[in-house]
C-alpha cells in the first residue's frame, strides 16, 4: 500500500496576505464580525487615536482575542500569546498583532466591567435577530473554584488554634533562652532561637490581624489570597470559589444574563437574577423557573408580586415523600381563629414567633392531651406535646406548590434541565473551566460574562449557520453608538 509522507523541506509560499490565511466559512470570521458589531463606547472603553505616548493595542482586537480564545478553552494569557504566534486563525483574527502575555493579562484585569457589558450587547443583538423572546426564563447556579487555595481560608476556630500554637512556641523559645542565659559555660549561638522566636511572633501578629478583619467584616471565614471568595462545597470537595449564576431564555437556550456571587448556596438569588435579566431584556418575563435550591418563599414572593408566574418546587415536593397520617399537611389551619386542628380534632394554639422570627409556632394547649392520646409516639414523642410551625408566608408557599403541580408548568420545568444545565456542562466539560483566573468577585463576574458570550455566539452559529449569521452581523452599523436604540424602546447610549 502506498504511503503519503510529508516533506518539511518542500519550498512553498504562504498566501500573499493574512486575509487568505483562513477560509471564507471559518468560524473565526463570525467572532470577528460579532466584535465589530458592538460599540467599544457602550462597553466603557474609550479609544483615543491621537493620544500621546506609546501606542496601545486596539481594544477590539484584544476583545476578539479573549472571546475567541475562551470559546476554544484557551484562557491562560501565556497560551493566548502562543496562539497569536503559531495559530493561523488567531493570526488572522489579530491582523498579525502579537501582544505578550502581560499585555493580555493587564487588559483583562483592567477591563472587567467592559467584558461584563459585552454580554448585554450580545443579548440585545440576539433580540434584534429574533433569537430571544424573554417570555420564559430559567435560572441556575454552579460552583466554580476561585484563584485561591482553601488552605488560605481562615475562620475563628482555625485562628484560635494557630494562635495557641504560636503562643506555645513563643513561651518555649523564651524559656529556652532563659535556660541558656543561666548556663555559664560553652553557650551555643542564639541565632536559631531568635529566628524561631521571630517566626512565632510574626505568625501571631498575622493571625491576630486576620481575626480582627474577620470580626470587622462579619464573615464566618476569610481567604487571605482572594478576600471576596467563599468556602464552597461541591461534588469535587470543599474549596474557595464563587457561585456562578446564569439566566437562560426558553426559545433557543441563549444566556440572557450572568453573575457570580460569594455564597455557597442559591437561596435568595432568584429575584436578584430574574430582575437583572429583566433589565437586560427591557421587560419582565412571563414565567420564571428554577430548581429547589432557589426555594426561599420570601424571595420567590418578590417575583410573584410582579405578576410573574413562579415555577420553583419546594424541598418537600422534590423529595416525593408522601404525607403520613400525622404529617403537618394533614393538620387543618383555621385562619379566623388562627389555630390548627390535628387529625384527632384537638386544637393547637398560637404559641408565638419561632427563633428565626419568620414563622409562628402552634402547640397543643395542654401537654396531657398528647400524652394520653393513643397516637402518642407516632404523632410526637415530645413531653410538651405536638407543635406545628407555620411560615408568615405559608399561603404563598401553598399557592406556589399548587402552581408547580399544574401539568403545563410541569412541562416547562422539564425543559429547565435541557436549557440551563447544558450551559454549565459546556463551561466545565467542553471548555475545561474548573476555576477562575481572575481574583475578586468582579473578576469572576467578568469571566462568567465572557463564557456566556462565547456560548451565545456558538449557539447562534448552530441556529443560523455561518453564512446567514455573518451577513446579519455585518449588516449591523459598526460606527453608530445608537444602533441598539432600534432594538429597545427607551434605550440610549451610555446605558449598561
Amino acid at each position: 500500500m502506498a504511503i503519503r509522507e510529508g516533506n518539511r523541506l518542500q519550498m512553498e509560499l504562504l498566501p500573499p496576505s493574512i486575509e487568505q490565511y483562513v477560509a471564507e466559512d471559518a468560524p473565526v470570521r463570525v467572532y470577528d464580525a460579532f466584535v465589530e458589531a458592538i460599540d467599544p463606547a457602550e462597553l466603557g472603553i474609550s479609544i483615543e487615536p491621537l493620544k500621546e505616548g506609546n501606542p496601545c493595542y486596539d481594544p477590539k482586537a484584544m476583545i476578539k482575542l479573549l472571546l475567541y480564545g475562551y470559546s476554544y478553552g484557551v484562557r491562560s494569557s501565556r497560551k493566548l500569546e502562543r496562539e497569536t504566534h503559531y495559530n493561523l486563525s488567531f493570526i488572522w483574527l489579530m491582523g498579525g498583532l502579537k501582544p505578550d502575555h502581560k499585555t493580555i493579562a493587564e487588559f483583562r484585569r483592567k477591563n472587567k466591567e467592559a467584558l461584563k457589558r459585552a454580554l448585554t450587547q450580545c443579548v440585545r443583538l440576539c433580540l434584534k435577530l429574533d433569537l430571544i423572546d424573554g417570555n420564559i426564563l430559567f435560572v441556575d447556579g454552579s460552583k466554580i473554584r476561585g484563584n485561591a487555595s482553601i488552605k488560605n481560608t481562615w475562620d475563628e476556630s482555625k485562628c484560635r488554634k494557630i494562635l495557641a500554637k504560636a503562643e506555645q512556641r513563643i513561651s518555649e523559645a523564651l524559656a529556652e533562652a532563659e535556660a541558656l542565659d543561666r548556663a555559664e559555660d560553652s553557650l551555643p549561638s542564639m541565632v536559631k532561637i531568635k529566628e524561631g522566636l521571630e517566626d512565632a511572633l510574626s505568625l501571631k501578629e498575622r493571625v491576630t490581624a486576620i481575626m480582627a478583619e474577620l470580626e470587622q467584616s462579619g464573615k464566618k471565614s476569610l481567604n487571605t489570597v482572594d478576600k471576596e471568595c467563599a468556602r464552597i462545597n461541591s461534588l469535587h470537595g470543599t474549596g474557595a470559589g464563587y457561585n456562578a449564576q446564569v439566566v437562560v431564555d426558553d426559545k433557543h437556550g441563549l444566556i440572557v444574563s450572568s453573575d457570580a456571587i460569594s455564597a455557597n448556596f442559591d437561596q435568595g438569588q432568584f429575584s436578584v437574577q430574574i430582575d437583572q435579566a429583566g433589565r437586560v431584556l427591557g421587560k419582565p418575563c412571563r414565567t420564571a423557573v428554577a430548581d429547589a435550591g432557589f426555594a426561599d418563599t420570601e424571595d420567590l414572593g418578590k417575583i410573584d408580586r410582579q405578576g410573574i408566574q413562579v415555577v420553583v418546587p419546594t424541598a418537600r415536593l422534590v423529595s416525593g415523600k408522601k404525607a403520613g397520617e400525622f404529617d403537618k399537611r394533614n393538620f387543618n389551619y383555621d385562619p379566623k381563629r388562627s389555630c390548627y386542628y390535628c387529625p384527632r380534632g384537638e386544637v393547637l394554639v398560637n404559641n408565638g414567633l419561632s427563633r428565626k422570627r419568620k414563622s409562628r409556632v402552634y402547640r397543643i394547649n395542654k401537654a396531657a392531651i398528647c400524652l394520653k392520646c393513643p397516637a402518642f409516639g407516632k404523632c410526637t414523642t415530645a413531653r410538651l406535646g405536638r407543635k406545628v410551625t407555620r411560615l408568615d408566608q405559608e399561603a404563598l408557599r401553598q399557592k406556589l406548590e399548587e402552581e408547580y403541580a399544574l401539568s403545563e408548568n410541569q412541562a416547562i420545568y422539564k425543559r429547565r434541565q435541557q436549557k440551563v444545565e447544558l450551559v454549565f456542562g459546556h463551561f466545565k466539560r467542553n471548555l475545561g473551566v474548573n476555576s477562575f483566573l481572575l481574583r475578586g468577585q468582579e473578576g469572576a463576574k467578568a469571566e462568567v460574562a465572557i463564557l456566556s458570550v462565547c456560548f451565545d455566539v456558538r449557539r447562534m452559529l448552530s441556529l443560523l449557520g455561518h453564512r446567514m449569521l455573518l451577513e446579519r452581523l455585518k449588516a449591523c452599523p459598526q460606527t453608530n453608538p445608537y444602533f441598539l436604540c432600534n432594538i429597545f424602546p427607551g434605550y440610549s447610549a451610555g446605558n449598561n
